[in-house]
């Protein structure tokens, strides 16, 4: 179906690491500027929290329509669509002037964040079987690129003074221009499935992906939202330090992906899996038991490596199911995932307040070792 030309093949490659990028710049340029948005508002953080509540919701409501959407529509016509809506939603959080406003926005920004997400792995699982060899890991490796790049462009943009409306429309003209110079050579649409429910049930394959995406999200939830604070309160570093584990897990998440490939088409993609668990799991042991500058930080570079590929590689293996389309597989394991990240750093609060935060972490690392045990079941 699909022409197999070297060149031809490299185009849509091309095309679809733009989109990724796109993605990963609006997303992180959302995510810098949310003090700049508390402020402006003058929200306490539980206020902040319950604003902030309306973005995964918006995701969650996508998760079954957006594998529908792209089932019947083909992942090409969708991507072609959330590349412009996604960019213009991040332009009206700017453009936002009272709090019921922001509330909707963010909503519909969480929604279209998911039915781009959807759509671009889609097309890069239909990619990675054009080149019958992992390729994956690379498009989520250019996300995390395009999230430094945001946090990076949001930086010069609050010491510039700029308000964040202003920065949100000049990331949303870049986008735009982006999806211009790429959507010709997205891959061609998928075949459509006219009798394809909204709402499948997934095979337990799928359920274990979904499981193996579950653990591997708890651990960057945790990482996102709670490694500053392990380093402030656990570590005991002075305040400027604050930041280096994260700095640590994201760099070495990052350059991960962009290794994995390589790794698995050697590997395997169940030993990769394995291995993840593993690592992931000594590295925050070190932290816990070890709870020092250098060793914590060593321990954070480790969980990075240890998540790099578990997503990418779960998302793949769920494009080429058997007995769902693609569309609806990716979306029924970016479920069960998705829940690890909302569900994860709220539960590390609660054991945290309850005994400490040592123990919190603990029970992500015996999560990451689930990793490795469900690996070992998946068909691959």
């Amino acid at each position: 179906m699909f022409p197999l030309t070297i060149d031809v093949k490299r185009s849509y490659r091309i095309a679809t690491s733009i989109f990724f990028f796109i993605a990963g710049l609006t997303y992180s340029s959302w995510a810098c500027r949310i003090h700049d948005m508390k402020a402006h508002f003058g929200l306490n953080n539980a206020e902040l929290g319950s604003v902030l509540f309306a973005l995964p919701v918006g995701l969650m409501v996508s998760l079954p329509v957006s594998g529908w959407m792209v089932t019947r529509a083909g992942s090409r016509r969708v991507l072609i669509f959330a590349g412009l809506l996604f960019p213009f939603m991040l332009c009206m959080i700017g453009l936002t002037t009272s709090i019921w406003q922001l509330v909707i926005v963010l909503f519909l920004f969480g929604f279209m964040n998911n039915v781009f997400e959807i759509a671009m792995n889609t097309q890069a699982v239909g990619i990675e079987v054009l080149y019958q060899r992992s390729i994956m890991a690379s498009f989520h490796g250019l996300w995390s690129l395009a999230g430094f790049t945001g946090v990076g462009i949001g930086t010069l943009a609050i010491a510039m003074n700029w308000p964040v409306w202003i920065h949100f429309v000049i990331i949303g003209i870049l986008c735009w221009t982006l999806v211009f110079i790429s959507w010709k050579n997205l891959l061609p649409e998928d075949e459509p499935s006219e009798s394809q429910p909204l709402f499948a049930k997934p095979d337990s394959n799928i359920l274990k992906l979904g499981l193996i995406a579950f653990a591997s999200l708890v651990t960057e939830g945790t990482m996102f939202d709670w490694s500053g604070v392990y380093f402030q309160k656990v570590v005991a570093v002075p305040e400027s330090l604050t930041t280096a584990g994260y700095i640590a897990f994201m760099g070495t998440m990052a350059g991960g992906r962009f290794a994995a490939d390589s790794i698995v088409t050697r590997f395997g993609v169940k030993h990769v899996l394995q291995f993840s668990g593993v690592i992931s799991t000594t590295g925050l042991l070190m932290a816990i038991i070890f709870p020092n500058i250098y060793t914590a930080t060593l321990g954070f570079l480790m969980v990075g490596i240890g998540v790099s590929s578990v997503v990418p590689l779960v998302i793949a293996l769920a494009g080429k199911s058997k007995t769902l389309p693609p569309g609806v597989a990716i979306a029924a394991v970016s479920t069960v995932g998705f829940l690890g990240f909302l569900l994860g750093p709220p539960v590390i609060g609660f054991i945290a307040e309850a005994m400490n935060l040592r123990w919190s972490f603990a029970l992500i690392a015996i999560l990451g070792f689930g990793t490795t045990l469900l690996a070992s079941k998946i068909k691959s």
